[in-house]
């Protein structure tokens, strides 16, 4: 259905070498993006030559001679400029060489005249340049490169697909690093050239994935949600990322994963951005995905990398509901058959990445805290015999499980009597057991909404030697717990 290995443009070198460099690609951005879902960090990203001759041993390891020469040659050189560019591009992948470079007088005056200049390709080679110093591990580095991003911006509307790339990815490294770098391309116009490029380039994937990586790391900055967010909800690029979210068979899912990490940084920062990202359907185009991805998993077809994608898309819906009023959830989702698809992610993700099912589970208890229709769904589609089975997990699946259950018991009694039909007490007679207070308070709060709830369930419950488990509890339980079984047995049972 959708592959992630499509990314042709990240890689470089012929042949063999080639295969293997972009393979390498591939697995250190989807390095990236996971460190990014599990700890929100920003990361650089280098796009390799894919024009480059396989190298020379010699050529691997540039020193610092090499960068001053190499200097040297372009002050002086005609017609050999752009050779000499391609060979100061590869001398500074070298990180020392990289500092030799900016400690050079005028290096980067000449490197911002030369990609001014008139001729293309001594444009594209100083571009190159230039985003190998961006890719440097030296902070110093952002600000160094600064004298080009009112250039690196201008370039965002026009020139061939690889230099924009280029001028996106330098400017979605630098980025980070620097507050004042921040200060200077928010006021050199970033955001609304972003939103130009996203526009003019919509069709043409690379550069929308390069788009979405630059903006964000712009959005994971500390000071996104006071300078930057409110600029972006102000610009068409929340429209442009809304679009971009369903993934192209051909392409893969990489446009697709760094458009729904934005809306992900707009959803978790305020309330207040919920609201317009709400009005612009965002709930609807994010859940609508979720869907898809759902059916295609229960299907059977979990393309890799997939999941990079279905973690930013359940955060975006988590926070979109706990900011969207109950009246008008079921509208803005749009279809109820969302618990299905959530619960088939569910039980795919479960034991390969249990992380990622416990932010499923927490989508599913944010889908049915108010709302009846969701509630009902789960019963109507047969969801609960699943998330029953599901309650011997920890990692905390087990709690939002029971949080769900306890959600559906709280909306009606004729749930309650359902749920005890499909199994729901003995399974919670297990639960009483465990270690893990947490679970045992949540069992009691779900039990005690089911034995309230008719007297048929009470007498069920006894028949299955709930009373000794809760006299334990009685007896054997601190706190809270201790109430709680008190008060059941007391108020409820014991005259069953």
């Amino acid at each position: 259905m959708w592959r992630l290995n499509k990314v042709r443009h990240k890689a470089g070198r012929p042949d063999d070498s080639l295969d293997q460099l972009r393979l390498k690609r591939r697995q250190h951005d989807r390095a990236l993006r996971q460190a990014r879902r599990d700890r929100q960090l920003v990361s650089k990203r280098l796009l390799l030559n894919e024009d480059e001759e396989q190298p020379d041993v010699m050529d691997t390891s540039p020193g610092e001679q090499d960068v001053v020469g190499l200097l040297h040659k372009l002050q002086h050189s005609g017609p050999e400029k752009e050779a000499h560019l391609k060979a100061l591009s590869k001398a500074l992948r070298d990180p020392s060489a990289q500092l030799t470079f900016i400690k050079q007088e005028n290096s980067m005056h000449l490197l911002v005249g030369l990609l001014t200049g008139s001729n293309a390709q001594c444009r594209l080679q100083a571009v190159r340049c230039l985003h190998e110093l961006s890719h440097s591990p030296h902070t110093t580095m952002a600000l160094a490169c600064l004298p080009a991003t009112p250039y690196l911006l201008t370039y965002l509307s026009g020139q061939s697909t690889k230099f924009t790339e280029l001028c996106l990815y330098t400017l979605g490294n630098i980025c980070p690093d620097n507050e004042a770098v921040r200060e200077k391309l928010l006021a050199q116009g970033i955001i609304p050239a972003l939103a130009g490029c996203m526009e003019s380039q919509r069709h043409n994937l690379a550069v929308v994935e390069a788009v979405g990586f630059t903006l964000s790391q712009l959005l994971q900055t500390k000071d996104a949600a006071e300078k930057i967010i409110p600029m972006v909800l102000a610009s068409s690029l929340p429209s442009h990322l809304l679009s971009v979210l369903t993934p192209d068979p051909k392409f893969g899912l990489g446009p697709a994963i760094e458009c729904a990490w934005c809306l992900h940084y707009l959803t978790c920062s305020t309330k207040d951005n919920n609201t317009e990202l709400l009005a612009r359907g965002a709930l609807s185009h994010c859940s609508s995905l979720l869907v898809s991805l759902g059916d295609a998993v229960a299907e059977g077809n979990k393309d890799e990398g997939m999941e990079l994608l279905v973690c930013p898309l359940l955060r975006c819906v988590g926070n979109l509901l706990s900011s969207c009023p109950v009246k008008d959830m079921i509208t803005q989702v749009g279809d109820v058959h969302l618990v299905v698809s959530l619960c088939a992610l569910v039980q795919a993700y479960l034991h390969t990445r249990p992380g990622l099912a416990r932010e499923t589970v927490w989508v599913l208890n944010n889908l049915t805290a108010h709302s009846n229709e969701f509630c009902s769904a789960l019963l109507t589609f047969n969801m609960i015999p699943g998330l029953i089975q599901l309650l011997p997990f920890s990692r905390g699946i087990n709690t939002m499980i029971l949080r769900i259950l306890a959600n559906v018991a709280h909306k009606k009694k004729e749930f309650c009597v359902e749920l005890a039909r499909l199994g729901l007490l003995p399974a919670l007679g297990a639960t009483l057991k465990m270690a893990d207070q947490e679970v045992v308070t949540l069992s009691l709060d779900v039990l005690f909404m089911l034995v309230v709830s008719g007297s048929q369930v009470a007498e069920e419950f006894v028949r299955q030697g709930g009373l000794s488990l809760l006299e334990a509890l009685q007896y054997n339980g601190e706190g809270e717990m201790r109430r709680r079984a008190t008060y059941l047995l007391e108020q409820h049972l014991l005259t069953h």
